[in-house]
């Protein structure tokens, strides 16, 4: 489930709201666009799109543009499977290696540790250089380093590889979602990204499906690094044969740069190529200005925070699922593997839920509010509902989870996790970019780190609390954080209003949106 995204940053809707920041996805960074004052429409020198032009990837055949939005999925569904991977084979990773289980939990750690710091390069390169260079270089790179983990001859090499594999596989939850944004206008971009969403949630699941019938084959666990080094290179294969550029910028200056080789004149420029930043000025705002904002605003800082524990509790389970279903039914590692399937499905029932039910309902608020912007607590509505499944799943998980219970409930319990997982993030991530609008880019940047740095913590605990606490005191703690931080959600729809007027970092537009309904507006 960036996520970046996501990465994955998801905006299902199209508001009038929407903004070139507000295409996010789970997977991630929203595109920062060229300022307005760069130059006038009407200078003949600077280089745009004509109407229809088949250069302009709004423009392609459905068909096409579905293709890249699959494949998109797929680079997405690829990263994140290579995060679990190792998760249901790594007994046997220690025994060949001899390690304890500290550095097990590492496997998985150091890998999703990438995510965290892999988008601070990859999103704003993109913006640079294009999105098709980011993901010939970087999943050229991660193939190779799934080799390595393949060849690794001791425990320090693995780590290295799993974390050098990490930060590039980070590329596509940060470029993918992008991606999709620049082939999509807001009116038809709500379907494409929900198919897509659901890459961030099948991965994760597949990687210990896959893992345990290895295992349970008596392959060798090095099996496991060869078969994401196979999906990663046939990735790479049609990003680089198939995939077109999408970011129109980058086609805009390479248009200009033939225009100029062309015609002999100089003078033709693209947007992008005017608006470089110095050095300095774009380190500073990568870098420091996300942390100033989540310093500085409360409402982020909140909503950080919420995300990070439920981000954390989705890579903890994979930690834990072995412990319940493995040890305590004695199910082999094939079928343990299985019973992330329900987590899938209930996340694939969140897209259903959110696109029959909430999806109708908030294009009413677009109607209803026009012109004015809907205000973005109405994104949170789903999450109220989604906070509380939250913790019940955990304490349906944990007190199913004896081995005289049959081990269907827990594994359905699965499914209500994935459920309010899917909606928590997708209204949460929603309702930062209606929020923050053009500065969306820096508020998604901040929470992507802080996100992946938590997700990256939880493993390290995860089979030490389980074992220690047993799954059911394991699961209640879990369910109590879970209920502490619930009520998130409603004190912003509450207070929401107010701290967005006395926000410095809240465009004007969102400061003014209307907090009454719309019957009760003057």
């Amino acid at each position: 489930m960036s996520a970046a995204s996501s990465s994955h940053n998801l905006n299902l809707d199209a508001s009038p709201s929407a903004t070139p920041s507000d295409d996010a996805t789970l997977a991630e960074p929203v595109e920062r666009q060229p300022p307005q004052n760069v130059a006038e429409k009407s200078d003949p020198y600077l280089v745009q799109f004509d109407e229809n032009d088949p250069m302009d990837p709004k423009t392609w055949g459905r068909r096409k543009r579905w293709y890249m939005t699959t494949l998109a999925g797929i680079l997405v569904l690829n990263a994140t499977f290579a995060s679990t991977a190792p998760s249901n084979i790594v007994d046997q990773i220690m025994q060949d290696l001899h390690f304890g289980e500290e550095v097990a939990s590492l496997l998985t750690s150091i890998f999703v540790l990438g995510f965290a710091f892999g988008p601070i390069v990859w999103g704003p390169l993109s913006e640079q250089i294009g999105r098709k260079p980011v993901l010939v270089v970087a999943f050229f790179c991660y193939t190779c380093w799934q080799v390595g983990c393949a060849l690794s001859p001791n425990t320090g090499a693995l780590l290295v590889f799993r974390l050098l594999g990490g930060l590039f596989a980070s590329a596509p939850l940060t470029v993918s979602g992008a991606l999709i944004s620049d082939i999509w206008d807001t009116k038809t971009r709500g379907t494409a990204m929900t198919s897509y969403s659901l890459a961030p949630f099948a991965g994760p699941a597949l990687g210990p499906t896959v893992a345990g019938w290895i295992d349970q084959s008596g392959t060798n666990w090095r099996w496991v690094f060869w078969v994401t080094t196979c999906f990663a290179g046939t990735c790479l294969i049609f990003v680089v044969f198939t995939l077109p550029e999408t970011h129109a910028p980058t086609i805009l200056t390479h248009k200009a740069k033939k225009m100029r080789k062309t015609t002999g004149d100089l003078g033709y420029y693209s947007a992008l190529e005017a608006r470089k930043q110095p050095l300095v000025q774009r380190v500073r705002t990568i870098v420091v200005s996300p942390f100033q904002m989540l310093v500085e605003e409360p409402m982020l800082a909140a909503i950080t925070v919420y995300m990070s524990f439920v981000y954390g509790c989705l890579y903890l389970l994979f930690e834990s699922y072995p412990i319940v279903f493995t040890q305590d039914h004695n199910l082999n590692p094939g079928v343990s593997g299985l019973m992330f399937i329900p987590f899938f499905l209930g996340g694939v029932a969140g897209c259903i839920f959110y696109l029959i039910f909430y999806h109708p309902r908030y294009v009413r608020y677009m109607e209803e509010y026009a012109p004015a912007l809907v205000p973005p607590e109405k994104r949170l509505e789903v999450t109220l509902i989604a906070a509380p499944l939250f913790s019940i799943a955990f304490f349906w998980f944990g007190w199913t989870s004896y081995s005289w219970i049959p081990f269907w409930s827990s594994m359905m319990a699965g499914s209500l996790l994935g459920f309010s997982i899917l909606l928590i993030f997708f209204t949460q991530f929603n309702f930062i970019v209606d929020t923050y609008l053009v500065s969306a880019a820096t508020a998604l940047s901040a929470n992507t780190i802080v996100r992946s740095v938590v997700g990256a913590a939880f493993p390290l605990f995860a089979r030490q609390m389980f074992d220690s606490l047993n799954p059911r005191w394991a699961s209640t703690l879990l369910g109590c954080f879970a209920a502490l931080l619930a009520p998130i959600p409603f004190l912003l729809t509450r207070y929401g209003p107010a701290l967005r007027k006395r926000s410095k970092f809240v465009p004007q537009a969102a400061q003014k949106t209307p907090s009454a309904k719309p019957e009760e507006k003057v």
